[in-house]
């Protein structure tokens, strides 16, 4: 056999996405590139590896043995990396982050300086709803998780990022063919649910059941970027956090309602385990957050605080 590492990534990433499309974009190659280094890859084995059912693609069994073995090569290659960068005075690793969804649009800025100055750092970055990245956190799968609720079964140590903030939104079109005064809004429109599991879910019923609202019905979106084009295209209301509407507010495509009770204030939290060992890498970024986060804030965020 002569398979190459760059074959067994690319295999990996198949197995892991079922999809060649997908496995492209993700390698920032051509589809082209990505099926003839599977085929050369495929070549060197007598039984199939993956196999197309109704033009999907799928791993055989063998093919996820094959690739359980090639992330175990991937990962010792790496180990071997991080050990020379070591050897040389460079920190080098794995950081690994949870975020919860709408957190996509605030951990980025907080981790740009530190990836720039570690070059020998590589990031993996999951984005879930809440649920998930709890449970991410809890299993000891990740060095970090960034929450707008802190998990209270958990024993946790957090630094505080940024405020979250739940505003009352609606596309202008709608504006005009309100018929009912602002306080009767949720009975004339539908309002525009994240799924089971968000936090801003949690926020939304938490608080119309503290003002003991009438809805009109709802409607059920699972990620904050469908709900947010959903309420753009006039289908209904929402409450929805500030950090990913900038666009949309600077371009009028979305206006925010002041309504009584709003805006629903939390913070941003990066947690980690109390009991967690964190890692040379770990506790590099925890120290860089610490003294880093006031200035990453003023030099990133000077547009949301004015809200």
């Amino acid at each position: 056999m002569n398979y190459t590492l760059h074959q067994l990534k690319i295999f990996l990433k198949v197995s892991d996405l079922q999809s060649i499309t997908k496995t492209a974009e993700e390698l920032f190659l051509t589809q082209p590139a990505v099926s003839i280094q599977l085929k050369n890859f495929q070549d060197q084995f007598s039984v199939p590896l993956t196999e197309v059912v109704g033009r999907k693609l799928y791993v055989t069994d063998f093919g996820l043995e094959i690739a359980k073995v090639a992330e175990k090569i991937i990962n010792e290659v790496e180990v071997l990396n991080y050990k020379t960068m070591t050897y040389h005075n460079q920190l080098a690793g794995r950081l690994k982050i949870s975020v919860a969804s709408t957190g996509k649009y605030v951990m980025p800025f907080f981790l740009a300086g530190f990836m720039r100055q570690h070059k020998g750092i590589d990031l993996v970055m999951d984005v879930q709803n809440k649920t998930l990245v709890v449970n991410s956190l809890q299993q000891n799968e990740v060095d970090f998780s960034l929450v707008s609720k802190m998990p209270d079964h958990l024993k946790t140590d957090q630094v505080q990022l940024l405020k979250n903030k739940l505003f009352l939104v609606g596309s202008p079109k709608l504006l005009q063919q309100r018929t009912k005064p602002k306080n009767k809004i949720f009975e004339e429109y539908p309002l525009i649910y994240r799924e089971e599991g968000s936090a801003t879910r949690n926020d939304m019923e938490a608080f119309i059941k503290s003002k003991k609202l009438s809805t009109y019905k709802k409607m059920e979106l699972t990620s904050n970027e469908a709900v947010k084009q959903a309420v753009v295209a006039g289908l209904g209301y929402s409450i929805m956090p500030l950090i990913g509407l900038k666009n949309e507010l600077k371009n009028g495509d979305l206006e925010i309602i002041p309504f009584r009770g709003l805006p629903i204030v939390t913070h941003w939290n990066l947690v980690w385990l109390k009991s967690k060992n964190l890692s040379p890498v770990a506790q590099a970024f925890l120290d860089y957050i610490k003294i880093e986060k006031e200035r990453i804030i003023s030099e990133h965020f000077g547009w949301y605080e004015s809200y």
